[in-house]
């Protein structure tokens, strides 16, 4: 058995009121909170970096920081991230591929969980070797690097193979989650929830939340 966690994408949130929205997540039932970092070179677009983070947790230190790296060289911000306050340091193989072993014992060293997250076209079977010494797969449901975007349907294979391979493995997916499409994801094997709109656009963000929740623990 695994546990269902939701956690709503804070790059569909307020950015004027971060730390509120954060905390409204929370209120709403969210587990975590999911921090995309992007630096404009592994993915074309720039959000967030360790300050944004650091100040965020001051204001909400018992907020678990789901923070996912879509950054060239990730190696280089782990300090920096640990010293912010990130609770999960969740890097992408593409960019670590020479040396991931190491940056796995890096971040665990640091004092944070470790996710490592694939692209949809990178084969699961990058990750594998990998998946018994760290907390968390993130399995991307569309291109890294916005919003809005469709499930990519046919990710969701790895999340099966994950699965059956690791029972007790986090599996997290990310892009384009619906209210419609929970119960594919949640049957594929995935855990961990996020998704950004829909909870922060919703009247009714508990239960959005609510409902992933129930289809994760269905199937899972």
């Amino acid at each position: 058995m695994v546990t269902p966690i939701i956690s709503p994408s804070m790059l569909s949130s307020n950015f004027a009121d971060l730390s509120n929205e954060g905390q409204r997540m929370i209120d709403n039932g969210a587990d975590w909170l999911h921090m995309d970092v992007m630096d404009g070179h592994f993915v074309p677009n720039i959000t967030i970096g360790a300050p944004v983070i650091k100040s965020f947790k001051a204001t909400r230190p018992h907020a678990f920081l789901d923070c996912h790296l879509m950054v060239s060289e990730p190696e280089k911000w782990v300090d920096d991230f640990a010293d912010a306050g990130a609770d999960m340091f969740t890097f992408h193989i593409e960019a670590s591929i020479d040396n991931t072993g190491l940056l796995i014992e890096k971040i665990k060293k640091a004092g944070m969980k470790v996710g490592i997250a694939i692209k949809p076209k990178t084969p699961v079977e990058w990750v594998l070797p990998y998946a018994d010494k760290i907390d968390m797969v993130l399995v991307m449901t569309v291109e890294p690097g916005f919003g809005g975007q469709s499930l990519i349907e046919s990710c969701l294979l790895k999340c099966k193979t994950l699965r059956e391979k690791y029972p007790n493995l986090n599996i997290e997916v990310d892009g384009g989650i619906l209210v419609s499409n929970i119960d594919q994801c949640a049957e594929a094997g995935a855990n961990v929830i996020v998704s950004g709109t829909v909870i922060f656009k919703s009247p009714e963000p508990a239960k959005v939340i609510s409902t992933f929740k129930e289809s994760v623990a269905k199937f899972n």
